[in-house]
């Protein structure tokens, strides 16, 4: 199970929906192409050349379970309440 931030790097679009390669570890992004590791958010393909913020998650009694934390370098607070999957 992979947590990354929904916006690609490079175009600002959504990545969700774009191609997800699960054996490979990677998301790509449907505006240019860029591709991110899901588990590093490292950009692995241009024309992104910044990673995508990732975060931890598992399954815990059948739920995904993503822990989103306050990112000091952005400003950005994490959102509050829960989701389920």
């Amino acid at each position: 199970v992979y947590a990354v931030a929904d916006i690609c790097s490079h175009a600002h679009v959504s990545l969700s929906g774009g191609e997800v390669w699960c054996d490979e570890r990677e998301i790509e992004c449907p505006q240019h192409g860029s591709t991110f590791d899901l588990t590093t958010g490292e950009a692995l393909t241009l024309p992104a050349t910044q990673p995508v913020a990732v975060y931890p998650a598992k399954v815990v009694d059948g739920q995904i379970v993503v822990t989103v934390a306050d990112d000091a370098a952005t400003g950005n607070t994490a959102p509050s309440g829960t989701v389920t999957s």
